[in-house]
């Protein structure tokens, strides 16, 4: 009796520990959703990093713009 009660408590303990495993196809699953996340977030950083150039240049262009003028004007009091 007190074999059959080890055997018995053994066996249902392996099926909870078999119940909780992940298949090889949850696994998959779980990757593409992780890569599809990875993804997603570096797509949003590129977006990001991309206004802050586009703003940076913006900025140097009018500054380089405004200097060019500066010069022009100087050069153009100096000639008359």
């Amino acid at each position: 009796m007190k074999k059959t009660f080890i055997a018995l408590t053994i066996g249902s303990l392996m099926g909870f520990a078999a119940f909780g495993q992940d298949t090889a196809k949850d696994d998959l699953k779980k990757s593409g959703q992780d890569v599809k996340k990875a993804g997603k977030a570096t797509g949003k950083a590129a977006k990001n990093a991309g206004k802050g150039v586009a703003k940076g240049t913006k900025k140097g262009v009018h500054k380089a713009a405004s200097a060019t003028a500066k010069g022009a004007d100087k050069v153009k009091d100096k000639t008359e």
